[in-house]
């Protein structure tokens, strides 16, 4: 980051009863997402950064304006800070209808700054046919498009969203995913963004802050950091994914699926991802890969991945494998502990690994202007028949 602008710096210490948060991190374009389970701190640095808490110690700091500087005594109170937020709960005025709850945000923006014109975020966030209905007529995925809109019409300095999509269901997510990479990628507002789902995250972020226990646990790219680092879940079978870049090959029309490349094979998706050549991330839970000594025929699993065995860590009846892929990168597999022995893998052993289920951010890395073609999938592929298939779990 040496010589850009950064559009967020944070460093915070404050203590709650027996809770020490004590994080710091830095970034320059994109979101930045807050990842770790429930009690790591999230949502009281959210708290701190919007001026709703206090810290003991540290600053605050978006786009070279100081919101928070202990040091100095200098603290900016929440309603001029210019920083929208979005909850979990939309948290509408029940009594104003949808035109109204939009409008009452650009109530908080200085006639200077308001950069952001009503038509172009209606129509961003499709809400049009929505101005005249009441939040009681909305659905639940509807509520947070106006949400999103009140607060991006505050003309803000900083979005923050806090768990915003935890209370809908796996449809609704997948329309408004799109929406938020479209604010990151036209109205080109600095956004914190809290989540325990990696899925999300990997999507979203340019840079990923894992918390743990207060503290700072990692912070990096995605594909850098969202692995086994990133355990946000207290049952550890469900805490390991994989977060792989690969490359879009061809399509086969015929049966609506898209190539997915990498070094070491390839992965089959249901759908498209993109124009070919174009490179995405794949995001691949580590209870999604079924481990085989030799190369599988005759299965439905539409993904085979080659590599080495790094490591093996075992946990009560569990084994977490770490696989060094042939080319570039590393996959999380898990096994119960017998399927692990009855295989025979250790250290170095080749080993083919039978991906059932990706989920896809079709982004081409690096280039945002394809980010509205933007689309989450999930793609089975006969997982219950690969089990018997590699003849181990």
């Amino acid at each position: 980051m040496v010589g850009e602008k950064l559009m967020i710096d944070v460093a915070l210490r404050r203590q709650l009863g027996s809770f020490k948060l004590d994080i710091a991190f830095k970034n320059s374009e994109g979101i930045t997402a807050l990842f770790g389970r429930s009690g790591s701190g999230k949502s009281t640095t959210i708290g701190i950064i919007s001026g709703l808490q206090k810290p003991d110690e540290g600053h605050v700091i978006v786009d070279d304006c100081v919101l928070t500087n202990v040091a100095a005594g200098l603290f900016i109170p929440p309603h001029r800070r210019r920083i929208g937020l979005v909850f979990q709960d939309s948290h509408l005025f029940p009594h104003l209808d949808v035109n109204t709850n939009l409008r009452f945000g650009r109530w908080f923006a200085p006639r200077h700054a308001r950069s952001i014109s009503f038509d172009a975020v209606v129509e961003t966030l499709g809400i049009g046919h929505l101005l005249s209905r009441w939040p009681g007529r909305l659905s639940g995925g509807e509520r947070q498009r106006v949400a999103i809109g009140r607060a991006l019409l505050s003309c803000p300095r900083l979005l923050l969203f806090d768990e915003p999509f935890a209370a809908l269901d796996l449809q609704r997510r997948l329309e408004i995913l799109p929406l938020i990479e479209s604010l990151r990628d036209e109205f080109k507002i600095p956004i914190v963004y809290v989540s325990h789902m990696i899925e999300e995250v990997a999507r979203l972020a340019s840079c990923v802050v894992v918390l743990e226990n207060g503290r700072v646990k990692a912070i990096g790219a995605p594909e850098d950091v969202l692995g086994e680092t990133a355990s946000a879940t207290d049952d550890p079978r469900f805490g390991h994914s994989s977060v792989l870049i690969m490359r879009v090959g061809t399509a086969d029309t015929a049966y609506g699926l898209t190539e997915l490349l990498h070094p070491a094979g390839k992965i089959w998706l249901a759908g498209p991802a993109g124009s070919e050549g174009d490179k995405a991330r794949i995001i691949i839970k580590a209870t999604d890969v079924t481990l085989s000594r030799t190369l599988p025929s005759q299965v439905s699993v539409q993904g085979t991945l080659a590599g080495k065995v790094e490591n093996i860590h075992v946990e009560g009846p569990f084994a977490f494998v770490d696989i060094a892929l042939d080319g570039d990168g590393k996959l999380f597999a898990m096994a119960t502990r017998r399927a692990i022995d009855e295989l025979g893998l250790k250290r170095a052993d080749p080993v083919f690994a039978l991906v059932k289920t990706v989920a896809l951010d079709e982004r081409t890395v690096g280039h945002p202007a394809s980010a509205k073609t933007s689309l989450a999938v999930n793609l089975r592929t006969g997982a219950e028949k690969s089990s018997a298939a590699s003849g181990k779990f």
